[in-house]
């Protein structure tokens, strides 16, 4: 067992001292210091002058009232008339005096047209407010020729009342499943970036005392099954310590500024009500999620002698994962579907869709149990299974690129 913890705590340091290590995590605590400081930023970065969009009346009755609707609903922008010709205000927007100009003139039937002038109309921001302020005016003016009463042309384009409610008394509403959405969506990618990485970084690490022969020393001083699991057991308290770094540094700015964060989008996605049982089902199915797929990359890592080998075999473990991220991702929009159901009970995929499940349902206690249950059984016959392969493959040595290596690795083991 002291054989065990000095690898775990080599593994540990080795790792944590690494350059890739410090910079990606530096990287990370900096986008979410500036992801939580993004509405500070935009302040003092955003240019407080309003856009001044010339503008030429041909009729005399359009400014004022497509000034007003415009200004109510975009307060960066002001409509301003131009007194001069047209040609003269198409060179002051090229001088950039004016962000547009806008000429306005009324048909045959009396309604309004225009045309928009700017020097890149690729910036269609400002046009598209325009022109929805200039159609309502447009239906206004139709409206009042045609002799319709505002008030009823106001019910008519009134939005039809709808509310869903849940027969289920257990059922989530849909302000609890949007808001559930947006928390399990973010548990879900760090779960499928913690398994890639980690995964990987335990079979490179493997590979990388293969090709440099210190396997050979590592093996006649210690077990290979105790290897392993110390090689497992180091990489997980090195994410755990990453990822908790991310967690914390991340809950503490959002507490600070729990005032500022009110609303917007940390309300749509569920930090504000998260439900604590949502972050734990995520700690458990993150673990299991982690031991499963770690089990595997080390089995892998073993069966290889180069470390650019190493992405190659990874390649089944990792579609393996994606399918399990893509399903979760269409079963978050509709989390009751039969592929959700089915697959949130197959070990591979289980910690990512059953996951999402809990978070979007509210489903019986016995289906989560059976999946945990079913996910650790796999766990423990897959580390049995890896062991033995793991002992053979880490004296494999020349090509070993290939799964057919399995069985030699597994007959290997068996010799000793």
């Amino acid at each position: 067992m002291n054989k065990f913890w000095i690898i775990l705590a080599h593994t540990y340091m080795t790792r944590v001292k690494t350059k890739a290590f410090l910079i990606s995590t530096i990287i990370t605590l900096l986008f979410i210091i500036g992801i939580a400081n993004v509405q500070t930023i935009m302040d003092a970065f955003s240019d407080d002058s309003r856009d001044q969009i010339a503008v030429i009346d041909e009729s005399g009755e359009l400014v004022e009232p497509l000034s007003q609707t415009v200004e109510q609903s975009d307060e960066n922008m002001e409509l301003v008339s131009f007194d001069g010709s047209e040609e003269e205000a198409k060179t002051a927007v090229q001088e950039e005096e004016y962000q547009a100009l806008i000429v306005l003139a009324l048909n045959d039937n009396q309604l309004p047209e225009s045309i928009y002038y700017a020097n890149d109309i690729s910036a269609s921001g400002n046009q598209m407010v325009i022109e929805q302020q200039l159609q309502q005016l447009k239906v206004a003016l139709a409206t009042q020729q045609a002799g319709i009463d505002a008030a009823t042309l106001e019910e008519i384009y009134a939005p039809v009342m709808f509310e869903t409610v849940a027969l289920d008394e257990t059922a989530k509403t849909s302000e609890e499943l949007n808001q559930t959405r947006g928390i399990v969506y973010i548990m879900l990618f760090v779960l499928y970036m913690a398994i890639i990485v980690y995964g990987q970084m335990i079979a490179t690490d493997v590979a990388t005392e293969k090709s440099s022969r210190v396997m050979e020393i590592l093996v006649s001083s210690a077990p290979p099954v105790t290897h392993m699991f110390a090689k497992i057991a180091g990489v997980a308290l090195l994410g755990l310590t990453q990822v908790g770094l991310f967690v914390g540094v991340g809950y503490a700015l959002i507490m600070s500024k729990q005032d500022e964060l009110t609303g917007g989008i940390f309300e749509y996605l569920g930090i504000e009500d998260g439900s604590v049982s949502v972050y734990v089902y995520a700690f458990v199915f993150f673990i299991l999620g982690y031991l499963l797929y770690a089990t595997l990359a080390a089995m892998l890592g073993a069966l290889v002698s180069r470390v650019e080998d190493a992405n190659q075999m990874m390649m089944p473990m990792i579609m393996l994962i994606m399918v399990a991220f893509f399903i979760a991702i269409f079963g978050l929009n509709t989390p009751d579907s039969s592929l959700v159901q089915i697959t949130s009970f197959i070990p591979f995929f289980a910690p990512m869709i059953m996951f999402l499940r809990v978070g979007m349902l509210d489903i019986p206690t016995w289906e989560v149990a059976l999946s945990i249950g079913l996910l650790v059984a796999t766990i423990v016959v897959l580390a049995i299974i890896g062991a033995r392969i793991y002992k053979g493959g880490v004296l494999m040595y020349g090509g070993t690129n290939s799964l057919k290596d399995l069985k030699k690795a597994f007959t290997l083991s068996k010799k000793e």
